[in-house]
């Protein structure tokens, strides 16, 4: 009996969890500042940005990896200043799916963390900056801790849907073996192929997966639990 993972859809598994890691913490890294912004600030183009930041859950995959597959190809302006600076062009290599990966799962960890930070309440902010404590000592020690759900939300959320991106990653990325062929283009190769057997046990993973994810959400989640 043939086993049910082929090395070919272990190495496919392994890049999306590698891809997904390697998102996450960078979404997390320039999502937090965006979303503590868009929570703190009342100037007029905050719309605008937030806007900007959510567009990519009303467009298609596809238009969003067709606008970055321009942008960052030999001709774009990002793809002329990756190659100005001896980093080649981003389109079909690793690298490239990390960029569109951040852009396309942006919103679901900036949109978790800007609605935990606006819950904050302002006095618990105001009494930090009594006690003369700076900015960034408010942030880390009293804004950060009180965020602590939404920040689980985000890191989980912008986990799983990089994990579950297949549009975006096949246009920027491709399908190279090794390189750009993530799970959710394994299982396409797999239906083409008509080999269901194989495509039935990726899919039912990332069924299991999905549940999952969902359950640590409503299960440990503070903000879910009725007070």
């Amino acid at each position: 009996m043939d086993p049910a993972f082929s090395s070919a859809d272990i190495s496919t598994i392994w890049l999306s969890c590698k891809l997904a890691t390697v998102v996450t913490v960078i979404l997390l890294l320039i999502g937090t500042p965006i979303a503590w912004w868009l929570a703190r600030t009342r100037t007029w183009w905050k719309g605008a940005v937030g806007a900007v930041v959510a567009l990519p859950i009303v467009l298609p995959p596809t238009v969003i990896g067709f606008y970055l597959l321009v942008a960052m190809g030999p001709h774009g302006p990002f793809g002329q200043l990756t190659q100005s600076l001896g980093l080649g062009v981003l389109p079909f290599t690793f690298a490239g799916l990390v960029v569109a990966s951040v852009i396309y799962s942006l919103p679901f960890v900036v949109l978790p963390l800007q609605n935990a930070f606006e819950a904050i309440p302002e006095r618990a902010l105001e009494t930090a900056a009594t006690l003369r404590a700076s900015a960034l000592d408010s942030f880390f020690s009293v804004a950060l801790p009180l965020a602590r759900p939404g920040l689980l939300t985000a890191t989980v959320l912008g986990f799983a849907h990089t994990v579950g991106e297949f549009g975006v990653v096949l246009m920027i990325g491709g399908n190279i073996p090794g390189q750009t062929r993530v799970l959710s283009v394994q299982i396409y190769d797999h239906v083409e192929a008509m080999e269901y057997a194989q495509a039935h046990w990726l899919a039912a993973g990332m069924l299991v997966f999905s549940f999952v994810v969902l359950l640590v959400l409503y299960t440990f989640n503070p903000a879910g639990k009725r007070k």
